[in-house]
């Protein structure tokens, strides 16, 4: 009789502790949906200020710089927060620290991440109607003005058209950019 309400108490004892742990795991996920130092959504894009950005293993100078970018607007997601630096992750999945004074709030893209050599239409209006503004090669980079879910109008040198949204890395799927 002892042993079983030992194992009845340890049994009780392990579902509190369980639930204890889900819930303190359910608060973290929630407020980490927000940066703890600007209270903005997380993960969200940005693009990079300026054409000399260190990418760092850790939050300070006393890390080691891991990659250095040269391309100024540069769209790269932002995925947490710490004082002054914030943890990005480029197109290719690379992942560091960087300065928050060299990111950026404007918004780009890249056209057609993953499929190098690939040409890509710009409509003159969305839905692909309107005829054929321009064309672009992947790997382009692209202020973006608005989206709508599915199409984006984007602008760049010699070029303003609307893309499918799913064509472009710096923007959600079905994200709304007015």
């Amino acid at each position: 009789m002892i042993d079983s309400l030992i194992v009845l108490g340890s049994s009780r004892a392990l579902r509190f502790g369980l639930a204890a742990v889900i819930a303190l795991w359910a608060t973290f996920a929630a407020a980490d949906s927000v940066g703890t130092v600007t209270g903005l959504p997380l993960p969200r894009y940005a693009s990079l200020k300026t054409d000399r950005v260190n990418l760092r293993e850790g939050p300070s100078k006393d890390h080691a710089t891991k990659w250095v970018y040269q391309r100024a607007g540069l769209p790269v997601e932002i995925t947490a927060e710490f004082d002054i630096w914030r943890k990005v992750r480029d197109s290719e999945g690379v992942e560091g620290w960087v300065l928050h004074s060299l990111l950026s709030g404007r918004r780009t893209a890249l056209v057609g991440v993953g499929k190098k050599g690939a040409v890509y239409k710009i409509y003159a209006q969305p839905r692909g109607s309107g005829g054929v503004a321009a064309t672009l090669q992947s790997g382009v980079i692209a202020s973006v003005m608005t989206c709508d879910g599915v199409w984006c109008l984007i602008d760049g040198e010699g070029y303003k058209g609307y893309i499918e949204q799913v064509s472009l890395w710096g923007v959600y799927p079905d994200e709304k950019i007015q």
